[in-house]
């Protein structure tokens, strides 16, 4: 017989069937009622088994974490909790458990200590649903841009150049580090190496991705990026994954309009998919949170949120407005705000972004048309000369979500400004080719992975929505 999944036997709209369930056990009463889950669904399969049909020997052996399969009839449950459960003919141990070593008693276990066990972590409530969740909006963003005519493309991990101007990168090397080539002024001489250059492992792939697009129109990247950086916080990883839309012929309007787009598509798509899941999470955080200050407190419960997001149209305003309302803000005169804006220039932090989002305006935020000086050298520069073609998308509890942009398509602007930031014309000249034959005007955002999942679990750390978490002085697993 094949197995059947526990949630199919759980949404299912009949009984008295034979199945075949394997799973992980969660607890055993009584020596009769098994708590079965396979991962297929948040919930638990209660499996009645007759005490007196097992010998002892394998009564013993159903410990929380064993692996089981059973065979039985699916009948109407007679307790509370469930529609259905197996009275089981037939029970086999696939994998033992030592219930004494075992690291996931059924109690409350805090993240900290689930952090510890990554490999484990899996089989809790919190991480199964996380998990359910991450997939289901990795699918619903593939299935988006599939939809609308995208094209898939793989942009490379390994590469000599990068994207951000911010340094701080990971470096690809096949040298022995304990003997150095050294050119004639002392330098390690990467020559030698496997590329014949320096390398590192990408900060994005939005670069690549704008090859494509000036060729195939619309095209996006899903994959891996690398940041170098010392960041030992809840919202920062070394190792997290982008999405990357470029599309040829879109200004910063339709731009906007694409990322708005996809975002309500994908958080609805999960407001449809997950509902167990996301009725769990939002009453972990409601319990989790009881004992914190009433500012400390999320502002809206988990679904309500998401709800939000989908149901209002995002605003949309300069950061020279968005400056000034910051500026005149109650907060920022009353010395709330840990980092007081003074005027134009500042660099929002996400007490500000917070601020537009939760306080002012009531909905999701879009600023655009940002000072230079504190974006990247590809963002299309505004008649003004002062200010270029970018937006950010900022939500609540979480500040911003997305960046992207207007990219500069003029070749004179686009070199002018690299210079300016010293760039290297002469490592960027493929880049430049697409300015120099057939350029046209185009855009693009990054959608960081860990950041939609974080503020779609309602979690409160980004290393608890990625399987295993790369961060300083960690690379377990």
């Amino acid at each position: 017989m094949r197995r059947t999944e526990i949630k199919q036997i759980l949404h299912s709209d009949k009984a008295d069937f034979e199945v075949k369930v394997n799973g992980w056990v969660r607890t055993f009463r009584n020596n009769q009622f098994i708590a079965l889950n396979d991962g297929s669904t948040l919930s638990t399969l209660q499996v009645v088994v007759d005490r007196e049909q097992l010998d002892e020997s394998t009564l013993k052996r159903i410990t929380t974490g064993a692996c089981i399969s059973a065979t039985g009839k699916v009948v109407e449950s007679q307790g509370r909790g469930q529609k259905y459960e197996v009275v089981a003919d037939s029970l086999v141990i696939l994998g033992d458990s030592d219930a004494e070593s075992y690291p996931l008693q059924p109690k409350k276990h805090s993240l900290e200590f689930l952090r510890e066990i990554a490999h484990l972590r899996f089989r809790t409530n919190t991480f199964g649903a996380v998990f359910r969740i991450r997939h289901h909006v990795a699918y619903a963003i593939h299935k988006f841009f599939n939809d609308r005519g995208f094209f898939y493309m793989h942009s490379p991990i390994i590469t000599g150049s990068d994207a951000e101007g911010a340094g701080e990168m990971f470096r690809v090397t096949a040298l022995d580090l304990n003997d150095l080539p050294k050119s004639e002024d002392g330098a390690v001489d990467y020559s030698k190496d496997f590329f014949n250059k320096e390398t590192n492992l990408t900060v994005s792939g939005q670069l690549e991705a704008e090859l494509a697009a000036l060729a195939l129109s619309k095209v996006y990247t899903f994959g891996p990026t690398f940041r170098a950086e010392n960041s030992n916080t809840s919202r920062h990883l070394a190792e997290f994954w982008m999405i990357e839309p470029e599309v040829a012929f879109n200004d910063l309007d339709d731009n906007m309009d694409l990322a708005e787009d996809m975002l309500k598509y994908v958080i609805n798509f999960v407001l449809e998919q997950s509902d167990e899941d996301l009725t769990f999470l939002e009453n972990r955080l409601l319990e989790e949170e009881k004992n914190k200050p009433q500012n400390l407190r999320s502002p809206m419960a988990l679904k309500e949120k998401l709800q939000f997001c989908v149901s209002n149209e995002f605003q949309r305003l300069t950061y020279t407005e968005a400056i000034n309302i910051l500026r005149n803000s109650k907060p920022n005169k009353k010395g709330k705000f840990q980092f007081p804006i003074e005027g134009y220039g500042a660099d929002l932090q996400s007490e500000h972004e917070r601020y537009l989002v939760e306080k002012h305006f009531k909905k999701p935020v879009i600023l655009t048309d940002y000072p230079k000086e504190i974006k990247a050298f590809y963002m299309r520069m505004n008649e003004d000369e002062k200010t270029v073609r970018a937006m950010d998308i900022l939500f609540p509890g979480i500040g911003e979500i997305v960046g992207g942009s207007q990219r500069e398509e003029r070749l004179d602007k686009l070199t002018k400004r690299m210079d300016e930031m010293d760039i290297p014309q002469h490592e960027m000249d493929w880049f430049l080719d697409t300015r120099r034959y057939g350029t046209c005007i185009h855009s693009g955002f990054g959608l960081g992975f860990e950041r939609l999942v974080l503020f779609v679990t309602g979690m409160t750390n980004i290393r608890d929505v990625i399987p295993f978490p790369r961060y300083p002085g960690n690379a377990e697993f």
